[in-house]
């Protein structure tokens, strides 16, 4: 983690704590650090307060994978696909949508 960047991240949440771009960024910087409990904390600001932010869903949904709240992380999935044919973002949803898929299919493995 970079620690020069997270504090700056910080200042700038504490100036204007709906910035999205800024939260992602939060999320992002712990999530390279693994420490996903401060991550989620940050991708559930997204979830709740920027449902169009598409690129949260992918992220979270690992985020939550890695807890090992896979109930979560499938509700993710399938919002964050909702989300994104909603708004057109057929990037987002090609990666999601591959995402999820592999998801299910690691989940059939275990049984």
């Amino acid at each position: 983690m970079n620690i020069q960047r997270l504090n700056q991240l910080l200042e700038f949440y504490k100036e204007d704590p709906n910035d999205a771009f800024v939260i992602y960024g939060l999320a992002t910087e712990y999530a390279s650090d693994n420490n996903w409990k401060k991550a989620i904390q940050y991708y559930d600001i997204l979830l709740k307060g920027h449902e169009e932010y598409t690129g949260t869903y992918y992220h979270a949904a690992h985020a939550y994978v890695q807890i090992e709240d896979k109930e979560t992380a499938e509700k993710i999935y399938e919002k964050g696909l909702e989300i994104c044919q909603k708004v057109g973002d057929a990037h987002a949803l090609k990666e999601l949508r591959n995402a999820y898929t592999n998801f299910q299919l690691e989940e059939d493995d275990e049984w």
